[in-house]
């Protein structure tokens, strides 16, 4: 990496206050409604009350990966600037998807992507970036509470012919 791009992602880090994210990369929470849903009108996957909504910046590096994960809440990601990202969906049916989060509308990237409750997924930067700076909407809102990190030999055993993305993706 060049030392004009680690300056560049280093001021990004910087300037938005981001932090180490337990996945992988870095983020800031930049928003949680102040009103929620009550727990007793949330499914049951949820453990108590949970914010209306929560919006994150989230930013991958060289080398950083969103390790495999999944969030009982719809994810919306917004791409805001950098290297379009590769991210791995696995579903409960068996099938998995890699979906591309850019803005180059013509090779079928999408600025706009949403992961559904309960699916597993993970990110790198396109293979040849730098970083990817985006966003991420969870209804209702995120809480660690909600969050479980994937464990790679499971993983592999439900989605073999994700196999190869799936190691790059888990520790």
């Amino acid at each position: 990496m060049s030392d004009a791009w680690k300056r560049e992602i280093e001021a990004i880090i910087r300037t938005l206050d981001l932090q180490p994210h337990p996945e992988g990369g870095h983020y800031a929470e930049i928003h949680r409604a102040a009103e929620g849903v009550a727990a007793g009108a949330l499914p049951p996957r949820y453990g108590g009350q949970r914010s209306f909504s929560t919006a994150i910046y989230y930013l991958l590096g060289p080398g950083d990966v969103s390790a495999l994960h999944r969030v009982a809440s719809d994810e919306i990601f917004h791409f805001y600037l950098g290297d379009p990202v590769e991210q791995l969906r696995l579903f409960p049916d068996g099938s998995h998807r890699v979906v591309e989060i850019g803005r180059d509308l013509a090779a079928g990237q999408r600025p706009q992507s949403v992961v559904p409750a309960g699916v597993w997924q993970g990110a790198r930067v396109k293979p040849g970036g730098r970083f990817c700076l985006m966003g991420c909407t969870v209804s209702p809102g995120f809480d660690f509470a909600d969050f479980e990190m994937g464990e790679r030999k499971a993983l592999i055993d439900g989605w073999p012919e994700a196999g190869e993305m799936v190691e790059v993706l888990t520790g």
